[in-house]
């Protein structure tokens, strides 16, 4: 069972949803580097918000495991596979203090600072521009 498009959902929830406030703050102590926290956390919205799997046999295809579709459950169970498989330093806030929206770290050499290639850019931009204001 495929569980990351549910810890994007999560992701999509902490940045244009209503979750429950748990929900951003796990993603915020795992970027502070705080990842007993950020797991104690998880855990107890887990425990909060079980999942509920089905089995199911659509389209011809072979059974196959979904979560009921309840939003925050599932989006918790994505993040906690994810933390499982890659870690909890996987989850982060954007580094753009102007932003702070949260993001998974899928790269392969965990490089990922930014929520997207538009706030980075305009980071870049920013620190290019002190650098040549300093530099007059």
């Amino acid at each position: 069972m495929d569980l990351s498009s549910y810890a994007e959902w999560a992701v999509r929830l902490v940045n244009d949803g209503e979750p429950p406030a748990e929900l951003g703050q796990v993603f915020t102590l795992a970027a502070q580097g705080r990842e007993r926290d950020a797991i104690d956390l998880l855990n107890a919205l887990l425990v909060r918000y079980p999942v509920r799997p089905q089995l199911s046999g659509h389209d011809g295809q072979s059974w196959h495991l979904h979560l009921a579709e309840e939003t925050v459950p599932c989006a918790v169970m994505g993040l906690a596979a994810l933390v499982a498989d890659l870690g909890v330093n996987r989850l982060g806030r954007c580094a753009d203090t102007s932003c702070g929206r949260a993001f998974l770290d899928t790269s392969s050499n965990h490089s990922r600072r930014y929520c997207s290639a538009r706030c980075a850019s305009r980071a870049n931009v920013a620190a290019y521009r002190a650098r040549r204001r300093i530099g007059q």
